[in-house]
């Protein structure tokens, strides 16, 4: 009895077997890697020296710091590695909405944290106060809604929101002029910042052919550099930049 048992139990699990084996398409879901973009940017020309970030007018400000403090407006390291430098790519097909998780600056040290950042369009921003003064937070943006609002010292966060694409701009503390942070605003995630090492990575892009964009505070968009890239399926897409310092006119 048990033998018939087990005859037509192993022949349905023979058949089960071969139908699974060649059936094209019925898996639930097949992964599917978009691609990545990396790359490195140089600054070629003589090095501007540092600027002295001078914080006496407010004395929470430099009793914040052990060190001296410099300005984070041209950051380049002994091998020509730009720091802060934004990379993005234009007219991206992108359907999704924003992240729920908002995008971050502080205030802290009187210095804003970070000096460079991307955020997308309608994804909330918080702004933070860590520090034990009053700061006041001013946006410069042209196509967004501009905000200025105070944050004393017991204002310890404030959500704010950009809805519209804009070009880097930036947001200042007009209590304490030297503060500034840049923000690019897109309708999409793809966008990095350089590290240290003058490093970007983007990943997860749709296969296309695009425009990339890497800029610079002190280049502005006037000096901004474009390339023209190609991203596959499961491949990576590797574009350098330089930025070179301009050539002093003639006179």
């Amino acid at each position: 009895m048990l033998k018939k048992i087990l005859i037509p139990v192993l022949s349905i699990c023979f058949i089960l077997s071969n139908l699974s084996a060649h059936c094209d398409g019925c898996s639930p879901k097949t992964n599917h890697s978009h691609g990545t973009l990396t790359g490195n940017v140089k600054y070629q020309g003589s090095i501007p020296s540092p600027k002295l970030l001078k914080m006496d007018a407010d004395p929470v400000c430099g009793a914040s710091h052990e060190e001296k403090v410099l300005s984070e407006s041209f950051i380049v390291d002994e091998e020509m590695n730009l720091k802060n430098v934004l990379v993005w790519l234009k007219n991206v097909n992108y359907e999704e909405g924003p992240s729920d998780i908002p995008a971050v600056i502080d205030q802290k040290g009187c210095v804003y944290n970070p000096h460079v950042f991307g955020v997308m369009k309608g994804q909330k921003v918080l702004i933070k106060n860590s520090d034990a003064t009053l700061h006041n937070v001013h946006s410069m943006s042209k196509t967004n809604e501009q905000f200025n609002f105070a944050m004393p010292k017991v204002v310890k966060e404030k959500e704010t929101v950009f809805n519209s694409v804009e070009e880097p701009f930036y947001i200042k503390c007009d209590v304490h002029p030297w503060m500034k942070s840049w923000v690019l605003v897109q309708d999409h995630p793809y966008f990095s910042i350089t590290d240290e090492k003058g490093n970007f990575s983007i990943e997860n892009i749709p296969a296309g052919t695009y425009e990339v964009i890497a800029w610079q505070e002190k280049f502005k968009m006037k000096r901004a550099l474009t390339k023209t890239i190609e991203i596959k399926d499961s491949s990576e897409t590797i574009q350098d930049f330089v930025f070179i310092k301009p050539e002093a006119p003639k006179k």
